[in-house]
């Protein structure tokens, strides 16, 4: 249901998107959504909450963290069948609703990253890391079902793109 939610918040503004709808994406019934959720804007706030996500790719120490966030990025893409992050680049919302996922974003990641980083820069290097956590699922998005890097594997995605993040997370 989440992930049907997901979608549908993405794809469309939040007027438009409707239980009913979210309903027959999920497979499920209306009153499943409403008995689990309550309303439109509780479902729409667990889809725009990136802890989850947060926990999982920052469950690593500094040293290893680059590699990690990239292995974890592909293993959630794969498991949720969709970017966690990507969300906040593809959102086409009414404006209220993007600076709400930007918000959230921002706190929720971009903003505990920082706050882990710590050091010089941390606010700028954090939100360098999440720009090149957002880029690989963009491209991993765009040139899917064929593309090379939908074939590459994890373990080779973290093998070229993680040094780059890992020098991001060590600092100056």
């Amino acid at each position: 249901m989440v992930r049907a939610a997901r979608r549908a918040f993405t794809l469309r503004p939040y007027a438009e998107v409707t239980m009913r709808g979210i309903a027959a994406a999920a497979g499920v019934s209306p009153s499943l959504i409403v008995k689990r959720f309550g309303s439109k804007e509780a479902l729409f706030n667990t889809v725009v909450d990136f802890r989850a996500a947060a926990d999982e790719l920052f469950a690593a120490e500094p040293p290893a963290l680059g590699r990690h966030l990239v292995l974890t990025m592909v293993e959630l893409r794969d498991r949720l069948r969709g970017d966690p992050l990507l969300r906040v680049v593809f959102s086409l919302g009414i404006e209220d609703e993007r600076t709400l996922l930007r918000a959230r974003f921002r706190e929720q990641v971009t903003d505990r990253l920082a706050a882990a980083l710590g050091g010089p820069d941390a606010q700028l290097r954090a939100e360098l890391i999440a720009g090149q956590l957002l880029g690989l699922g963009a491209t991993l998005s765009l040139h899917r079902p064929d593309g090379a890097g939908v074939h590459a594997g994890a373990e080779r995605l973290a093998d070229l793109y993680a040094p780059g993040l890992q020098r991001l997370i060590d600092g100056p």
